[in-house]
């Protein structure tokens, strides 16, 4: 997906990797709380923001307990989403 390798939690997806970002699906609240790094900046691969999508730079997931810890809030949030 996006051209890159992505990850699904009961048929949905909840993160992948695009170029060089960890992208994440961690819902409109979510998305905006993280969106106040600036290691953080919304999926816009398209032209059209994805509302509830971020992508991370490479700085803000370069140490494991930083991924560690972007992979489960996205699990967290997808978690509640029906299956598909």
């Amino acid at each position: 997906m996006f051209g890159g390798v992505c990850y699904l939690l009961n048929g949905n997806m909840f993160c992948g990797i695009y170029q060089e970002y960890l992208i994440l699906r961690l819902g409109v609240k979510g998305a905006a709380e993280a969106l106040r790094s600036s290691l953080v900046r919304p999926l816009d691969i398209t032209g059209r923001p994805m509302k509830g999508w971020i992508m991370v730079s490479p700085g803000g997931f370069a140490e494991d307990e930083m991924l560690s810890a972007w992979l489960l809030e996205a699990k967290q949030f997808v978690a509640t989403l029906p299956e598909k």
